[in-house]
C-alpha cells in the first residue's frame, strides 16, 4: 500500500504492518504503534536520502512488521565506502531523536508514557541495526571494510552468515525469555525475518561479484584514475578461481607464469572479464597469454 511521497522517496507500508498496527489498536496501545512507525520511517528516510545524495537511485522505502527497508540501486553493495555512509545514516537518525528528545525534555516539552518509549525505540533500533550481520546496517559496514581486503565474495558469506548465527542465538535466548514472561512471540518472529534475510544476502553473493567486475570498466571510464593490484598466478589456474581475490575500487594486472616458473606475461583485469563471460569460469589463464 502506497502511503505517500516524500522529498522523491515513494513510501509503502507492507499489508503486515497495517496488520500491525490494527493489533495495537485493538490493544488499546495505538499511540505506540504510531511513535514506532515514525521511528522506522525517519530510519529509512534516513538511508535513501543519503544514497540519493551519493548518487545512487533510491525512490522507495517500504515499512515491514518488524522494522523497514530502503530499496536502494545495486550499485551502493559494490561501492563500500558509498555503502558505510548510506548504513550509519540510519543509526545516526536515531542517535539524532534521541538527542531532540533529550532537548525537549529539558524544555518541558514531555509525555511521561510515550517519551520514554520514544527513547527505547530508538535506542533498540540503533543497537539491533548496529550488529555486525547482514543484511543489518552494521552487517553492511563490516561488509564494506572487509572487501576491500579479501573481496566481496567472501565479505558477503561471512557477513551473511553472522546474520544467520545471530538469528539462531536471538532465538536461543527468546525462548526461555518466552518461558519467564520476560519477552514476546515478536522476539523469535523478528529472528526468523532477520535469519531469512540473511540467507537471501548470502545467496545474492555471486550475483554481486558479477556485478562488480561489470562496473570496473564504467569506474575506470568515468574517473580516468583507478589504484593497481599486482597479482601473480600460475598458468593452469582457472579464471573462476582467478578473479575471487579482486577487490572493489582496485584494477588487478595479473602476471602469469608457467609451471617452471618462467614469466609468460601479464594480462589486465578487462580481458580476463571478457574471457571469463564469453569462455566460461574453468578457462586456464595460460590460455590468455600469448607464449
Amino acid at each position: 500500500m502506497r502511503l505517500g511521497r516524500v522529498f522523491g522517496v515513494d513510501i509503502y507500508l507492507n499489508p503486515f504492518f497495517l496488520a500491525l498496527l490494527a493489533l495495537f489498536f485493538v490493544a488499546g496501545v495505538l499511540d505506540r504503534g504510531l511513535v514506532a512507525f515514525g521511528v522506522v520511517l525517519v530510519h529509512e528516510m534516513a538511508h535513501a536520502l543519503v544514497a540519493r545524495h551519493l548518487g545512487i537511485t533510491a525512490n522507495e522505502v517500504e515499512l515491514l512488521p518488524f522494522g523497514g527497508v530502503a530499496r536502494a540501486g545495486t550499485e551502493l553493495q559494490v561501492d563500500p565506502l558509498r555503502e558505510t555512509y548510506t548504513a550509519l545514516a540510519g543509526p545516526a537518525s536515531n542517535l539524532a531523536m534521541i538527542t531532540l528528545a533529550v532537548a525537549l525534555k529539558n524544555y518541558g516539552l514531555w509525555h511521561s508514557d510515550l517519551g520514554p518509549f520514544f527513547l527505547q525505540c530508538n535506542l533498540l533500533m540503533a543497537a539491533f541495526n548496529l550488529l555486525p550481520a547482514l543484511p543489518l546496517d552494521g552487517g553492511r559496514i563490516l561488509r564494506s571494510y572487509l572487501a576491500s581486503r579479501i573481496g566481496i565474495t567472501p565479505a558477503t558469506y561471512r557477513t551473511a552468515l553472522l546474520g544467520q548465527a545471530f538469528a539462531v542465538l536471538i532465538v536461543l535466548v527468546s525462548v526461555p525469555g518466552i518461558w519467564w514472561g520476560a519477552c514476546g512471540l515478536d522476539i523469535p518472529v523478528t529472528a526468523f525475518f532477520l535469519f531469512y534475510a540473511a540467507t537471501r544476502e548470502r545467496s545474492a553473493a555471486p550475483y554481486l561479484f558479477v556485478q562488480l567486475l561489470m562496473r570496473k570498466q564504467q569506474e575506470l571510464r568515468r574517473e580516468g584514475v583507478l589504484p593497481v593490484k599486482q597479482l601473480v598466478a600460475m598458468e593452469n589456474i582457472p579464471l573462476g578461481q582467478l578473479i575471487q581475490p579482486f577487490l572493489p575500487r582496485r584494477f588487478h594486472l595479473v602476471t602469469v607464469l608457467d609451471r617452471r616458473w618462467h614469466y609468460m606475461g601479464t594480462i589486465n583485469e578487462l580481458t580476463i572479464i571478457d574471457a571469463l563471460l564469453n569462455r566460461g569460469a574453468d578457462v586456464p589463464v595460460g590460455e590468455l597469454v600469448k607464449k
